[in-house]
């Protein structure tokens, strides 16, 4: 088991953001949390790398307890965050923010084949390496945020609704290269609105709803399951 979550409580203050949370998470999978806004999915990654801390419960990695961990010391166990808003530096060029995301990694020889790696699924961002980040689309500054976290060649990767704000097109886009990642042998956890995407390339995936998780299943089981069609596939 890669990751283990385990009856965790995240608070804002006073008001409850996750309730006694609990999943898992194998190497090799792309597991996904589906659910509307505002539901915790999004709480759920930042208690992972440690961006926010857990009031109560605990999470493993690899075995190890990181529920106490600075961010910076998670990214470098082997945790890639990609936040919900892309949060690119938009006054950087393309080059410099890919060279930001080395500064968690300790080995600086692995930055030539990494980026290479990252080039190779965003073409578009080696033309336009030398273009500052902020006037790129929508689009492709979605993929510089997910070649961000590449960067640091993690073998886990938490994705925060990378298909927001994109056309239908740039979505399938995005999608086929979260594919891609995790054949290159990355484990993905994937937070998104989009649940019939997610749930079209997910192995396995959890329900959010108002802090709590309510249903998990195989994707095809959730795809399957009335309740879910209605409330987040349209059915």
């Amino acid at each position: 088991m890669l990751l283990e979550v385990r009856n965790i409580d995240v608070y804002y203050g006073s008001i409850r953001a996750l309730n006694n949370v609990s999943f898992t998470v194998d190497k090799g999978e792309i597991v996904t949390i589906i659910g509307a806004n505002g539901a915790g999915k999004s709480t759920t990654l930042r208690a992972i790398s440690g961006i926010v801390r857990a009031k109560s419960g605990n999470i493993l990695y690899e075995g190890t307890d990181i529920t106490h961990i600075p961010p910076h010391l998670i990214a470098r166990m082997g945790i890639s965050h990609v936040p919900e808003g892309r949060g690119i530096f938009g006054n950087l060029t393309v080059q410099e923010n890919l060279d930001v995301a080395l500064s968690s990694v300790r080995d600086k020889r692995t930055a030539g084949p990494n980026q290479d790696k990252v080039f190779s699924l965003f073409p578009r961002l080696k033309e336009r390496r030398r273009q500052v980040a902020g006037t790129l689309s929508g689009g492709e500054q979605q993929m510089l945020a997910v070649g961000r976290g590449l960067m640091q060649n993690n073998p886990f990767i938490l994705l925060d609704e990378p298909s927001m704000g994109l056309s239908p097109v740039l979505v399938e886009e995005i999608f086929g290269i979260i594919v891609e990642i995790n054949r290159l042998g990355k484990t993905v956890l994937l937070v998104e609105q989009n649940a019939f995407k997610a749930l079209s390339i997910a192995h396995r995936g959890y329900v959010l709803e108002t802090g709590s998780l309510v249903l998990a299943g195989t994707a095809t089981e959730l795809r399957d399951n009335a309740d879910i069609k209605k409330a987040y596939l349209g059915g």
